[in-house]
């Protein structure tokens, strides 16, 4: 994962401060999606488990439906036809 500096990015976004872990964890999903020949499917929700294990979230249920959110927004962008 490559981070760099707000001033550094010219299209960076504001990330509230309750949702900064769950943007964290969705970036390091970031390689971790299922797809068929029609597209995207969604996140490999095992993988994020384990993830979530490895650092050690306090309340994966909380995080797991912050990831739903991003998710669910993630597919219609990727699925989009054009």
């Amino acid at each position: 994962m490559i981070w760099v500096r707000e001033e550094e990015q010219p299209n960076c976004c504001e990330v509230w401060e309750e949702n900064w872990e769950t943007v964290v964890m969705f970036m390091r999903l970031q390689t971790q999606w299922r797809t068929t020949m029609a597209g995207y499917q969604g996140l490999d929700y095992g993988a994020a488990q384990w993830l979530m294990g490895l650092y050690h979230v306090e309340d994966p249920v909380t995080m797991l439906e912050g990831l739903q959110v991003m998710e669910s927004a993630a597919l219609q962008e990727l699925n989009r036809d054009g």
